[in-house]
This record gives structure tokens, C-alpha cells and sequence, in this order.
């Protein structure tokens, strides 16, 4: 036992034995000193029961053998939980660590993935993506092209956390690096099925759906990679319509050719483009049909886009208890003239 231990262990009986025939609680006072004391020179849970029971032995001498029992019985209780309180604590701090360390890397997703949404005339745009935990396995992408064109991407990787976060920006980067010639959706898909195919981990897919808009034409050009169906809106019927768009998902194989289709928009339409974080929402413990997103969306229809897409959000959120299943992507864009 070290100085500072034999002091404390003085000052600890003495504040015992005034306690005990005082009841006075300046005692209770001293101890909490004492206490402080024992934590910073990591002094053991079962160190102070020792030295309780070393204290009420020189105060009382004549102890009956049952308590004395008693107490030996809690010091070996203390020594078990002594050693499962250090195992929590390093436990603890590795989980720490790890939060921090995902929290740098949530921070390093958000620069990597960053994208602006592009002012594009007769066209209003809103987007909103939020994560159901800090890293995101969601993304969108909007690129504008020199002619006025603009390309928008939205897509899921199958397989979450800090290897999809790398994954998603080697995709950016990949389809920032094409000539704009070649920016057409079949082989926008083509060439990034090719890169995924090479160079991710055999366990992780991503679903992408890549469309082009070009304004001269008001024409929407698609093409999917297994991505979630989302709506067309006809301002004219007024009736949604599901997104007939089929592909094999990024990485499966090799050589994928994509089917491209086209879309004539008119003042007024809607197109809907999301991931089944929207679609497999949950109301208590049952998963919402398709229809009643698109209940949700009409409600807001009136809108501006972005208001449109932070509503149906904060509809959802609200409905699942504020706690998201999966990440959560809503696109919308809306032809205004």
C-alpha cells in the first residue's frame, strides 16, 4: 500500500467511525473527497471494500463471524465486477475511437460526394438525402453539361459504412472523368458496371438509375441498373405512372449491356426518382405500400420542388418515430413551362 493509500485508508476509517456515531452528514462530505481521491490513483472497487472491511475490524474488533462472512462475500463480488467494469471501459473506449472514426469519415463523405443542384430554366429540381445512420448509402449526382444538358443520378449500394462511402466517390469521380459525348445513361451504365465489376468487392452491388435531360427537346433519357422504380407524373391525366426501366445491378457481370428510354416532359409533369428507404418505410410494424408515398407526394404537389421533397421527409420521419430504417433519398424534378 502505497502513501497515499495509507492516508486515505487513516482519513477513510476516521470518517467511518464519525459517521457511525455521529450520523453527521459533513462525513458523508469527507467521503466524497476520499472518493475522488480513490479515482484519481485508480484505486480498485475491491481495494475499498478491503479496506471497509480493514476499517470496521480496527473499529470494531468483536465482529460476529456472519458479518465478517458478509463482507468477504461482497469483496469477491466486487472483484468480479472489478474486472467485467474494466473490460466495459476498454470496451467503451473502442467504441469511442470508432465513432470518432466514423464521424471523420462521414465528414470525408460529405466533401467527397458534395454535388450542387444545378438552376436549369423550366425545370425545378429538389433533393433530399439523409443517412439512417452517420455514413450515407445513398447518393445523387447532378452533372451539367456544356450544351445546357444536365445529367442526374440516384443510387444504392448494397452494403453499407465506410466501404460503400469509397465505392460511391471512385463512381463520382469515374463518371466525372467521361467525355460529354459520351454521357448518354446506356453508357454511362455500361462504363461504370465495368469499373464496379473490376474493382469492389464481390459482396457489394449497387443499384443506379442515370438519366440526361435536355431542355431543347424537353426530353428526360434514362436507363436503370436494377435501381428502384420510381413515378412519372402526367399533368394531363393526372395519374402517376411506375418507371418501366430494367437492368442488371452495377458488378454482376462483366459485360452489361444497358436499354436507354426517353421521356417527352410537358408543363406540369413530375418525375419521381428515390430509393427504397422511401418505399420501405414502415408505419409501426408494417412496411407502407407505393401508393401511399405517392398519397404523400400529391399532397405536397403544389409546392415548389424542394418544399415539396422536405415535406414528404419530415411526413415519413414523423411516422417512423423520427428513427429511419434506411437511408433515405427523394428526387423530384418538376417542368415548369
Amino acid at each position: 500500500m502505497d502513501k497515499t493509500m495509507k492516508l486515505d485508508a487513516a482519513n477513510y476509517k476516521d470518517l467511518l467511525k464519525h459517521y457511525i456515531e455521529t450520523r453527521d452528514e459533513q462525513s458523508l462530505y469527507g467521503v466524497e473527497q476520499v472518493s475522488k481521491s480513490f479515482i484519481s490513483n485508480n484505486i480498485l472497487p475491491e481495494e475499498i471494500i478491503n479496506l471497509h472491511i480493514q476499517a470496521l475490524s480496527d473499529i470494531y474488533p468483536n465482529l460476529s463471524e456472519e458479518f465478517q462472512h458478509s463482507m468477504d462475500f461482497l469483496l469477491e463480488a466486487m472483484i468480479s465486477y472489478g474486472l467485467a467494469h474494466q473490460e466495459f471501459q476498454v470496451l467503451r473506449e473502442e467504441q469511442m475511437t470508432m465513432k470518432s472514426e466514423i464521424s471523420v469519415a462521414a465528414s470525408m463523405q460529405d466533401s467527397l460526394l458534395h454535388t450542387t443542384k444545378p438552376e436549369i430554366d423550366g425545370l425545378d429540381i429538389g433533393v433530399i438525402s439523409v443517412p439512417a445512420h452517420q455514413m450515407n448509402g445513398d447518393y445523387h449526382h447532378f452533372i451539367k453539361g456544356k450544351d445546357g444538358s444536365i445529367g442526374i443520378t440516384i443510387a444504392d449500394v448494397i452494403g453499407k459504412g465506410i466501404p460503400a462511402a469509397l465505392c460511391m466517390s471512385m463512381i463520382k469521380y469515374s463518371m466525372e472523368s467521361y467525355p460529354e459525348e459520351s454521357m448518354y445513361p446506356k453508357a454511362i451504365l455500361k462504363n461504370l458496371n465495368r469499373v464496379v465489376e473490376r474493382n469492389v468487392d464481390a459482396s457489394m452491388f449497387i443499384t443506379m438509375l442515370h438519366a440526361q435531360y435536355l431542355p431543347t427537346e424537353n426530353t428526360l433519357q434514362y436507363a436503370s441498373a436494377g435501381h428502384e422504380p420510381g413515378f412519372f407524373y402526367n399533368s394531363e391525366t393526372k395519374v402517376f405512372e411506375e418507371i418501366t426501366a430494367k437492368g442488371l445491378l452495377l458488378g454482376v457481370l462483366p459485360d452489361t449491356d444497358y436499354k436507354q428510354y426517353e421521356r417527352k416532359l410537358h408543363k406540369g409533369d413530375m418525375v419521381v426518382l428515390l430509393t427504397d428507404g422511401v418505399t420501405e418505410s414502415k408505419d409501426g410494424e408494417r412496411f407502407i405500400e407505393r401508393e401511399e408515398v405517392l398519397d404523400v407526394i400529391s399532397q405536397y404537389a403544389h409546392l415548389p420542388a424542394q418544399e415539396m421533397v422536405n415535406r414528404v421527409y419530415k411526413h415519413f420521419e414523423r411516422m417512423q418515430d423520427f428513427q429511419l430504417r434506411d437511408d433515405f433519398t427523394l428526387l423530384i424534378l418538376k417542368k415548369d413551362v
